[in-house]
């Protein structure tokens, strides 16, 4: 593989860009907005600033990594002759499913069409195309860059052939892939959403505020990041989309949403990406709880 099509240029789409970029492989970044293209080449930029200041990459090299990164605001354009799409779109089904058709119409017969979706059953999507054997889940964490871990989703009818080219793929992105079946949430999400959940429906019932439930999942579990944090940082509306999708495809109560949850995200209250969650960002300087807005 030599050009990589990323559809999408959010938080993940200019990470993944970034890392495909760095590795040394041609990057179609799309968007239909071109004030997205253009902050995600900032964004790209900026990272990689903090990556010469550490020392870890040179002048050189940030600069060979950005002449890879190309923007397109046409989905048809921006993904001919490209071996490999990865779609990083917003965590709908229906919107995915319309781009996955766009996506079969458009791209050659070979090329794979991957999705970074963190729930959404990669067999649905395959089913859209006229080629679900070269259909693949490629799930990167948050930040892309950083982060070394990429759950390989392989749908019901993706060939062994696809599962086998995306893990090595992974590691030359010196990634570490695990390779999961398709269900509801795969592996990553299925475990930590419902702890998310769970920590929201204790702070709904009043057993403990923000700060006291985060500080003891991190000091008590060992955890990087308490779980409401976490919400906000993985943003409020995603968390909500990816657990309504695993309660209704295990038809499971214990997966469906909190109510604190569904009306945060309502009253958008979406977490650091609209600046308030279950902590405030306004403020720079620190993040402050703001849970007696809803409780």
């Amino acid at each position: 593989m030599k050009t990589i099509a990323v559809l999408g240029a959010g938080t993940m789409g200019n990470g993944i860009a970034h890392v495909f970029a760095q590795k040394g492989y041609k990057v179609h970044l799309i968007d239909i907005v071109q004030e997205s293209l253009d902050k995600a080449l900032a964004t790209i930029a900026k990272n990689l600033d903090r990556m010469v200041v550490k020392e870890q990459i040179d002048e050189q090299e940030k600069a060979a990594t950005l002449s890879k990164v190309y923007t397109f605001t046409n989905l048809k354009e921006g993904v001919k002759n490209v071996d490999l799409v990865i779609e990083a779109a917003t965590e709908n089904e229906a919107i995915k499913k319309s781009i996955f058709k766009d996506l079969d119409t458009f791209c050659e017969k070979n090329t794979i069409l991957a999705t970074n979706t963190s729930s959404i059953s990669i067999t649905e999507l395959g089913n859209i195309t006229s080629r679900p054997e070269n259909v693949i889940g490629m799930h990167f964490m948050n930040p892309v860059p950083l982060m070394e871990l990429i759950e390989v989703i392989k749908g019901r009818l993706t060939s062994p052939d696809v599962v086998k080219a995306i893990m090595e793929l992974s590691i030359k992105l010196k990634k570490i892939p695990v390779e999961v079946n398709d269900f509801p949430g795969f592996v990553a999400n299925r475990i930590l959403m419902p702890m998310i959940n769970e920590a929201i429906e204790a702070l709904n019932d009043g057993v403990s505020g923000v700060t006291e439930i985060d500080t003891v999942m991190k000091l008590g579990m060992a955890h990087p990041m308490g779980p409401l944090q976490l919400a906000d940082f993985i943003g409020l509306d995603v968390c909500l989309s990816i657990l309504n999708v695993m309660h209704k495809g295990f038809n499971n109560p214990k997966y469906a949403p909190c109510p604190l949850l569904i009306d945060m995200v309502k009253a958008g209250r979406l977490g650091i990406k609209s600046g308030e969650g279950f902590y405030d960002y306004t403020n720079s300087k620190k993040a402050e709880n703001v849970s007696s807005h809803f409780n």
